[in-house]
């Protein structure tokens, strides 16, 4: 096969990505660095789940956090409760997130547009008070993990961010790894002709009502593998930290600033508010708590209303621009 533009950079992003950690100092021992590139790999892949379902299917969704707590606390119960391995916990809580999208989402399909999205908004609020009052799994309090070993086989590291690092940046290469085949073979031309027009897909023999149900189970499972994973980086799980509109809107703020339904958008969206988020809390707390809000917030303005479609389309306006120059000349 003939390597494309795209393919030339994600395998150089990839082997840039798995050098990182062979730099001393640059991602081991207490790195603030480090902890922020394995943020930026979690979020990135976090809202690429998310670009599954909404960017590429067109079915908005502000509910992913459901699907995000459930593989969290999949990872959580069976390190806490069963005191297993977490590898255990989480096969079954990505199960589980497919299973529980596929039965709120089919009825909720039924719905269009806006209507929708505020669906999926009361989910999250009744998933977050279901596990505030389920004492199986904490309630309110959530679970908090115990002392473990270092090591890969508790997927837990006390003096360093490099194991933490690599995880997420296999977690990175799975999510982007899944949506680049989704590009390239048939469901993604189903995804994106639903999308483009639900009826008029259906008209030329598609299915829409399978089409979206299996984005939306592929989307949940990813976005439960992500939660796991945060579990165990914040050593506990409880609702308000995993299972909150405020983590429901990451998802979306995140792709929507780099660019809906591009295959960079999420990265690049994760590339500039994971760095703001993190530098402006070790920086700039002297000013208040939720400064990064603000100046995100100001970001999000500014990109809006310069390029509806994100950072993704400044670049695209960029180019042509500068295509336009060339042929001048």
């Amino acid at each position: 096969m003939t390597l494309t533009k795209k393919d030339k950079l994600w395998y150089g992003f990839i082997i840039v990505a798995a050098i990182l950690p062979c730099i001393p100092g640059v991602i081991g021992g207490g790195s603030f660095f480090g902890h922020v590139a394995t943020m930026v790999l979690l979020y990135a892949a976090m809202a690429q789940s998310w670009n599954i379902i909404s960017g590429y299917c067109g079915q908005v969704s502000f509910g992913h956090s459901v699907f995000f707590g459930i593989g969290a606390y999949a990872a959580g119960l069976a390190v806490v409760t069963f005191e297993t391995l977490p590898w255990y916990g989480v096969p079954l809580g990505m199960l589980a997130a497919a299973l529980v999208s596929i039965l709120i989402s089919y009825p909720c399909f039924r719905l269009k547009g806006h209507y929708f999205a505020i669906a999926t908004f009361a989910i999250v609020e009744i998933f977050n008070r279901l596990f505030m009052i389920w004492d199986a799994v904490g309630g309110a309090l959530g679970l908090d993990y115990p002392i473990l070993p270092d090591g890969w086989e508790n997927f837990s590291w006390s003096d360093t961010k490099t194991g933490y690092y690599i995880g997420a940046l296999a977690i990175f290469i799975v999510v982007f790894g899944v949506v680049r085949w989704i590009e390239r073979h048939r469901m993604g031309y189903y995804l994106l002709a639903v999308r483009e027009g639900q009826e008029t897909a259906e008209s030329l023999g598609v299915n829409s009502t399978i089409v979206k149900l299996g984005a939306m189970a592929l989307s949940a499972a990813l976005a439960a593998l992500c939660g796991a994973f945060f579990a165990q980086y914040n050593y506990r799980v409880d609702p308000p930290m995993v299972m909150s509109l405020d983590m429901s809107m990451k998802f979306v703020l995140i792709t929507i600033l780099g660019g809906v339904g591009t295959f960079w958008g999420p990265f690049l969206g994760a590339l500039v508010l994971i760095p703001l988020q993190e530098y402006t809390r070790a920086y700039l707390t002297h000013f208040g708590a939720g400064i990064d809000l603000i100046i995100f917030g100001i970001i999000i303005i500014v990109v809006m209303i310069k390029e509806p479609r994100g950072i993704m389309g400044l670049i695209s306006y960029l180019k042509k621009d500068k295509a336009e120059e060339g042929a001048k000349s």
